[in-house]
């Protein structure tokens, strides 16, 4: 039971500094922060307008907010194979992200 609250405390921890980086991409460059966090205007709107209660109260869920991009074994394996040619891995895994479509709420 101990261990299950711990897990639940570390997951608002990380929801909460995910809403608040997100919401500072957002505010400092709309479009890039879309790029970099895969979403649409939309969401990107609405995190901006989040008032800092509101992101508490949205950190506070016992669901992980952010979303693991790496499904892809290509990317994934772009990002994590021998560092020889770093810059470039960085470029084709940036060109794989870039080619998923954007998270909306429907």
């Amino acid at each position: 039971m101990e261990e299950a609250s711990r897990f639940l405390d570390e997951i608002r921890e990380v929801n909460l500094a995910y809403l608040l980086l997100a919401q500072q991409l957002v505010r400092e460059n709309q479009l890039e922060a879309m790029y970099r966090l895969g979403v649409g205007k939309e969401i990107a709107d609405i995190l901006a307008k989040l008032t800092p209660a509101q992101l508490v109260k949205l950190a506070a869920s016992n669901m992980v907010l952010c979303r693991f991009r790496f499904e892809d074994h290509a990317l994934l394996s772009t990002l994590t194979d021998n560092p020889k040619g770093h810059d470039m891995q960085q470029m084709h895994a940036a060109i794989l992200l870039a080619r998923q479509p954007v998270e909306s709420f429907n």
